[in-house]
């Protein structure tokens, strides 16, 4: 896999013609762009459909958690519009993951199209152990890990950690598991509101699938040489 296939950007602004505006700018950077609740319940499913125009993939970041029906019925929804990648939270527990992957694969056959890829949020880049303690929870180290094992035993294809707990998701669940890495920053960068941050090619030693980006880039004075820098960054001799 290439670098570009590796690297998300992130494109979380409210606006049609914006998140259009910086997604062309970006195709010849990465093959896939997320979109996360500001982008998608402004411009709802026309966006989806108005970034498939320009073959792009899109990371479909809801991070749905709810009783299994309702997931399931908004997993078949997400899966009509093509979406190549979406999210719900593991926290949801077993059978909600369960219902998301079974509606993906039913929906997919009855549309003819690729079953999309559904990995679990586990704990949010935003949050540390602080917080997990706080509310009697081991730290992320150990929560995180629990989480992607019950992931993969629903189904799921993958979760979202942090680059800290990548290493060890591969331990719990397989190489073959994914890692879809949020909390990218280049090296003397600022964290914003994340707090597990990792460099992209820390993330990337440490097994990371996907890396999602998305201020670093998309708040750049200059996106597109910030964007070069970040695949430079990650430092792959990827097969083609």
């Amino acid at each position: 896999m290439k670098a570009n296939d590796r690297l998300i950007i992130a494109i979380d602004q409210p606006g049609l013609a914006g998140v259009m505006r910086t997604a062309n700018a970006m195709r010849e950077f990465a093959a896939t762009v997320k979109i996360g609740s500001t982008a998608f319940n402004t411009s709802g499913p026309m966006v989806v459909q108005a970034l498939a125009k320009l073959n792009l993939r899109v990371f479909l970041d809801l991070k749905l958690f709810d009783i299994p029906e309702q997931v399931a019925g908004a997993v078949r929804a997400m899966t009509r519009l093509g979406v190549f990648m979406m999210t719900v939270h593991t926290l949801g527990g077993p059978e909600m993951m369960a219902a998301a992957k079974k509606a993906a694969r039913e929906e997919a056959e009855r549309q003819g199209v690729t079953v999309p890829l559904i990995v679990g949020v586990t704990i949010l880049t935003s949050l540390d152990d602080t917080w997990l303690t706080r509310i009697g929870l081991a730290g992320t180290g150990k929560t995180v890990p629990l989480l992607a094992a019950a992931a993969r035993e629903a189904g799921l294809d993958g979760v979202v950690c942090s680059a800290l707990e990548c290493a060890s998701v591969k331990t719990a669940c397989g190489d073959d598991f994914l890692t879809v890495v949020p909390g990218i920053r280049p090296s003397g960068s600022g964290r914003d509101d994340q707090k597990r941050v990792a460099t992209p090619r820390f993330a990337r030693s440490q097994g990371a699938d996907f890396l999602v980006v998305g201020r670093p880039i998309t708040a750049a004075a200059d996106p597109k040489q910030a964007a070069t820098a970040i695949l430079q960054d990650m430092d792959l001799k990827e097969k083609t």
